[in-house]
């Protein structure tokens, strides 16, 4: 069979997005004659001199701001118009397009996409409108009709888990719809190093610092945590719009003691840090399948979770991991507690390790993703 051009879309990424991108790209390029990114921002830095592939920038300074909520909208369509214009350009070049991150929403690319007769394959990295429907945002609605449309147009629907179909209200489109993680790691990097019982009690969270992260709920549930047991102490990863709120919290409750928040740290270097993490917590109001929850549970480190998106699917509570039953700051409290005072918590911690070592390899990635293209 000829391999395909293919081209992946994405709106203009963070930090953040550089993992589940990086993960994308390197099945497509496994599969495809030729790949080609459009991207921007920290994604267009990340990738710009990747040999594998074609790279296209798209300059964004969008930042979403409730005090300017048309100044934000006019920037959003501003930068899906320069997005269009680069995938007209490079049209001819690609047979088949994959919008992923933010993709749902990018309706004048997919137009455009549609208008060259290309076929289009949309991954949901997360979903937008469950983030905004957390946030109670105004523009929930209007975001979630543009999804829907953005969704009949698609030839196909990738999603991690079938529970998304019922969780981001994708049931009209299940004859679509396929089942295809792309994650996978590299076990000579995320592998178990330090036992359970010689780390400290060191909680930890890694990701952005925004709402639908439930971030603000953990950091609210680090004073009733430390009223239970004092001998705790937290590390948190990234940057986001809450960082400000974070550190304003943790200095009026005087919890800096306690308490360190970093800037992102290179990938390669994140398992040293999961090492060192008795628990992982992942409190978010909506997932996907995180990146995070893999990676940790391939260090050995256990997680304690929400039950969004595709968690449910990999987590069995007090198996090779935790599930709580909310994300309010007594419930997280009061599991962290309840985990470190476990007894069996190194044989949590195997199990974990074993499953993902077992399920999520780059060569089951590309096997999935190739079955998909190739048979659209």
């Amino acid at each position: 069979m000829n391999k395909k051009n293919i081209g992946i879309l994405t709106f203009p990424t963070s930090n953040s997005g550089n993992v589940p991108l990086s993960n994308l790209v390197d099945i497509i390029c496994a599969i495809s004659k030729n790949t080609h990114l459009i991207t921007g921002n920290e994604g267009y830095d990340f990738f710009k001199n990747d040999p594998r592939l074609r790279t296209y920038p798209i300059n964004c300074e969008h930042r979403k701001n409730s005090h300017n909520i048309f100044m934000w909208i006019f920037k959003y369509i501003t930068t899906q118009f320069k997005m269009s214009f680069v995938l007209s350009k490079s049209s001819k070049k690609v047979d088949l397009w994959i919008f992923f991150i933010g993709g749902d929403c990018l309706l004048i690319p997919m137009i455009a996409a549609k208008i060259f007769r290309k076929q289009v394959i949309l991954v949901f990295a997360g979903s937008i409108t469950q983030s905004l429907k957390s946030e109670d945002s105004k523009l929930y609605k209007i975001v979630r009709l543009i999804s829907n449309i953005n969704c009949r147009f698609s030839d196909s629907i990738i999603l991690y888990s079938p529970i998304l179909i019922e969780q981001w209200n994708l049931k009209k489109f299940n004859h679509k719809i396929k089942i295809a993680p792309k994650h996978f790691l590299d076990f000579n990097i995320f592998k178990k190093d330090i036992k359970i019982a010689n780390r400290k009690n060191l909680i930890g969270y890694v990701g952005r610092f925004s709402n639908e992260k439930g971030v603000i709920n953990l950091i609210e549930a680090i004073p009733l945590t430390l009223k239970m047991r004092s001998d705790v102490n937290f590390l948190f990863i990234g940057d986001g719009p809450e960082k400000d709120k974070m550190e304003i919290y943790l200095q009026q409750y005087n919890l800096n003691g306690w308490v360190e928040i970093k800037e992102w740290v290179k990938h390669e270097e994140l398992p040293a840090y999961l090492n060192k993490l008795k628990l992982v917590v992942i409190p978010s109001y909506t997932e996907g399948l995180p990146n995070l929850m893999l990676e940790a549970m391939a260090c050995g480190t256990p997680v304690v979770a929400t039950p969004v998106g595709s968690i449910p699917d990999i987590i069995r509570d007090s198996q090779n991991g935790f599930i709580m039953q909310n994300n309010s700051s007594a419930v997280i409290a009061e599991n962290i507690i309840n985990i470190l005072n476990r007894s069996d918590l190194e044989e949590i911690s195997e199990k974990a390790k074993i499953l993902i070592s077992e399920n999520f390899t780059f060569e089951m990635a590309v096997k999935r993703y190739y079955n998909i293209i190739y048979n659209i």
